[in-house]
């Protein structure tokens, strides 16, 4: 089950330094190359991003978050080829302080973001919770976890990185404006629901999207440099889709390689007319 993680600035700084990089206040400076945060990044679909966003951008920067860092060994092993572009902060997006700790400390460092990406996000946890196959079946506390993590969280990171955001815009990549990444699921379309099953995923994406799409309307009214989309990456093969995975029709359960790839891509092409849309990785947009 998912447990608040960290809660004060001690955790920040139980770090060890070799995954911090603390420098000034930068509140005024912008980065060649982009400042990119990753959340959900310890493994599965976050940490390929954080991966390709390393590799594919030899100037870029970015911080990647994770209840436990110390224990995220995929990251800690991009942190010893990305030393000077890769920091590592302990976020838990159920507990707002720690969201709190890590925007102030991109403020110092970098002052500026120009892409969020919310990539954590639960499905099923041994004995706590499992996709409903019945109405019978659906629990109080599962469907008030699955919306905890799914929707509310992403939505909280949002809060606290907003000004950063606004202080990035496209500045040092080749879009125009930021993009908020919200990884969000077909299954959470309305519309598109043809099967009914998985009461909590279902509706907890579902409050995602429409969360996310209020967001956007306000950053357009505001005429913040800033774009919010959401992602449906496909089937991929990671710790939560790996039970589910037996009926999946062939060729349509993806590489995280060919996934995030294909999510980069549409990130990096957004324009301030996708703000507030939903796509797929293959680019169409899914009804809501």
């Amino acid at each position: 089950m998912v447990r608040p993680f960290l809660h004060t600035h001690r955790a920040l700084m139980a770090i060890p330094m070799r995954l911090r990089s603390f420098a000034s206040p930068a509140s005024a400076l912008k980065w060649e190359g982009g400042v990119s945060m990753v959340q959900g990044a310890s493994r599965g679909i976050g940490l390929e991003f954080v991966k390709q966003l390393l590799e594919k951008n030899e100037k870029g920067h970015v911080i990647a978050t994770c209840r436990n860092p110390t224990g995220a060994t995929g990251l800690l092993d991009l942190k010893n080829q990305f030393a000077e572009r890769l920091n590592i902060l302990p976020l838990d997006a159920t507990v707002e302080s720690t969201i709190e700790e890590s925007a102030k400390f991109i403020t110092e460092r970098y002052g500026s973001l120009n892409l969020l990406i919310n990539a954590s996000g639960i499905l099923s946890i041994p004995n706590v919770l499992q996709p409903e196959t019945t109405l019978s079946k659906v629990q109080k506390s599962a469907m008030m976890l699955a919306y905890e993590v799914n929707a509310v969280g992403p939505i909280l990171v949002i809060k606290h990185m907003w000004p950063l955001l606004r202080a990035g815009g496209g500045f040092g990549t080749e879009r125009d404006i930021a993009v908020v990444a919200n990884l969000s699921a077909r299954v959470g379309s309305i519309g598109d629901n043809h099967l009914g099953g998985w009461h909590a995923y279902r509706s907890s994406k579902a409050a995602l999207n429409q969360l996310t799409k209020t967001i956007s309307v306000e950053f357009a009214r505001k005429k913040d440099p800033v774009a919010c989309i959401l992602l449906h990456p496909g089937t991929v093969d990671t710790d939560l889709s790996r039970p589910f995975q037996r009926n999946v029709p062939a060729g349509k359960l993806f590489s995280k390689d060919f996934s995030v790839q294909k999510l980069l891509n549409i990130i990096n092409n957004t324009k301030h007319q996708d703000n507030g849309k939903f796509f797929a990785w293959d680019g169409q947009e899914i009804p809501w």
